[in-house]
């Protein structure tokens, strides 16, 4: 990982200078700008899971033994996918795939599952165990109106990323580069794909279980590195 990602220059900085017989103290603080495409293209890879690390949950034993495994863990990297519409009006009957990753390790679980309430309603309810990812509030209606899951003990990183000093809010795979120093990448075509097909194909899983996990990754580096941010941004 590059420690000093953070703070370099990634796009042109805003400043004040038309009072120059201002003090500094009395100037606004510059604000960096989003990371561009070309600084992202620019990094190495993010490395990521491979298929030997995702695990699918397509039976009860299987959400059995993950909940055992996952129910230890302090922090999860959370994220789920949906079916995209492409017609105005047509409803969105998500999530159809919720992700959970560890520090080595990602778990996909079919929305459908008759297991799945059992297995993701004592994790995500948990105020004892940390759930981490970006634009949560756009999962936890979803979880809700499917499971009556309410989810609890979560923190979204992309306002604790902003406060790094970025002008506007930054996603997973700008807050990759700003913190870990790496490119995400993400394919428009998997991103776009039918998530409510059955099976998934293997690079859907890998898309998937990859979001939760660079999460989980996003979260652990900013620990490491600027705690007092995760204090103040915590629930």
């Amino acid at each position: 990982m590059n420690s000093g990602i953070a703070t370099r220059n990634l796009g042109r900085m805003e400043t004040h200078t038309s009072r120059p017989d201002l003090a500094m103290q009395d100037l606004p603080r510059p604000k960096l700008a989003h990371p561009t495409r070309e600084f992202m293209a620019s990094l190495p890879p993010f490395t990521g899971l491979d298929t030997g690390r995702v695990h699918w949950i397509g039976s009860e034993q299987a959400a059995t033994a993950a909940l055992q495994f996952l129910k230890l863990e302090r922090t999860l990297g959370f994220d789920t996918e949906t079916k995209p519409t492409f017609v105005a009006g047509e409803a969105r009957t998500g999530p159809h795939l919720i992700q959970l990753a560890t520090s080595d390790r990602a778990y996909c679980i079919p929305a459908e599952g008759v297991w799945t309430r059992e297995l993701l309603a004592p994790l995500l309810e948990s105020e004892g165990i940390l759930k981490v990812g970006f634009g949560l509030a756009n999962d936890r209606r979803p979880l809700y109106g499917k499971y009556k899951i309410k989810l609890r003990g979560a923190l979204d990183l992309a306002p604790v990323v902003r406060k790094l000093g970025y002008r506007q809010r930054v996603g997973l795979q700008a807050s990759v580069a700003i913190v870990l120093g790496q490119r995400l990448g993400k394919s428009k075509s998997v991103q776009l794909s039918n998530w409510s097909a059955r099976p998934l194909r293997p690079a859907q899983l890998l898309y998937a279980a990859n979001d939760a996990f660079a999460s989980h990754c996003v979260f652990l580096e900013l620990q490491r590195r600027y705690p007092s941010l995760l204090v103040a941004g915590h629930p």
